[in-house]
């Protein structure tokens, strides 16, 4: 890892949303200027099946031509509220209408198998969050249900089908979001349920997808009172470095929920998100939005893991978990520059 130059690391460490539904300069500028790792697709960015797999397909060549790995390219495709793939792709009626496993598999089979036909390699799913029954959740017409065991059942199914089928999952929103009543795209919620309740019900399920291998976490940008009672998850190294990484033992890849989300702007500008999540052992920033932030936040992870030799061994480290993940994914000629070989 000592080849690799800081702004490998900044870039890598990103994934960002765009406009347009071809290849065009902020495409260019992302992926050529910046390195980012990974894009994230919005109906803005979709109109049809081959339209989707030509935008796939230019942005992942034009990443190679720049020497760079493949990109991660990823949707929230959960099927019911959130679906950005709309008909001529299968339409779920989302996790509550779940009767059982095996509409999991049915669902994570065909998502799979659509998404892969597009070049769309990551899923922003399956939502693990609890939706207790005596609650108004903001979770209750996205979540698999109140019962852990079950979530857990269901959510593993689709991470197992969905990446045995070549798609990253992504588990969200750790450590669990199902008892809030508040929008985090609004605001930022407080989560006043002490540590047992979160292990005994919210975390169930995240224990099982680490059991299982999932690809990704994300964190939820919700302040657990009970964990750090002065940082959202997203940006809390309690939460990260102490819980997951540390109790859970996750070695994955780890990734905000969107910083363009109300629960962090305005509370926190950009260059205080993201040294955060330098502190963290956060891997990835999730901008979904064009604007200036894309690259302030490439400044600041630049600048301070180019300043810190704490926070450059913290991104190294990140890099690799990101590359490890990349080449389990989307192996190819790429890894020799980067020192990665197949088992």
């Amino acid at each position: 890892m000592d080849s690799i130059s800081t702004a490998t690391i900044a870039g890598q460490r990103l994934m960002v949303g765009f406009d347009g539904t071809f290849f065009n300069d902020d495409l260019k500028l992302l992926i050529g200027t910046l390195g980012v790792g990974g894009l994230i697709l919005f109906s803005r960015n979709l109109e049809e099946p081959d339209q989707i797999r030509q935008l796939c397909q230019d942005c992942q060549s034009y990443a190679r031509q720049c020497g760079l790995p493949p990109l991660f390219i990823a949707i929230d495709q959960e099927g019911g509220q959130v679906a950005r793939l709309k008909p001529p792709f299968t339409q779920f009626p989302g996790n509550p209408a779940m009767r059982d496993v095996e509409d999991a598999l049915r669902f994570a089979r065909i998502t799979a198998r659509e998404l892969k036909g597009m070049g769309i390699n990551m899923d922003m799913a399956p939502v693990l969050d609890i939706a207790p029954e005596n609650i108004d959740s903001i979770m209750a017409q996205r979540a698999f249900g109140g019962d852990p065991q079950r979530v857990a059942a269901m959510g593993t199914t689709v991470i197992d089908h969905l990446q045995r089928r070549g798609v990253m999952a992504v588990a969200k929103h750790f450590p669990g979001i199902g008892r809030t009543v508040t929008d985090s795209h609004l605001s930022l919620p407080d989560l006043d349920a002490d540590m047992t309740a979160l292990t005994e019900v919210d975390l169930v399920p995240f224990v099982a997808a680490i059991a299982n291998n999932v690809a990704g976490i994300m964190l939820s940008h919700i302040r657990y009172t009970a964990i750090d009672p002065i940082w959202p998850a997203s940006l809390s190294p309690s939460v990260t470095t102490d819980l997951l990484r540390g109790q859970m033992g996750y070695r994955g890849v780890v990734m905000t929920d969107d910083l363009d989300m109300g629960a962090i702007k305005p509370g926190y500008d950009i260059d205080t998100a993201i040294e955060r999540i330098l502190l963290s052992d956060v891997d990835i920033a999730l901008i979904c939005h064009k604007g200036p932030d894309i690259e302030a936040a490439w400044q600041t992870i630049h600048g301070a893991i180019a300043e810190d030799a704490g926070l450059k061994d913290k991104g190294e480290q990140s890099l690799l978990r990101i590359l490890e993940l990349k080449k389990n994914y989307l192996s190819g000629p790429w890894m020799q520059r980067y020192g990665l070989t197949t088992v």
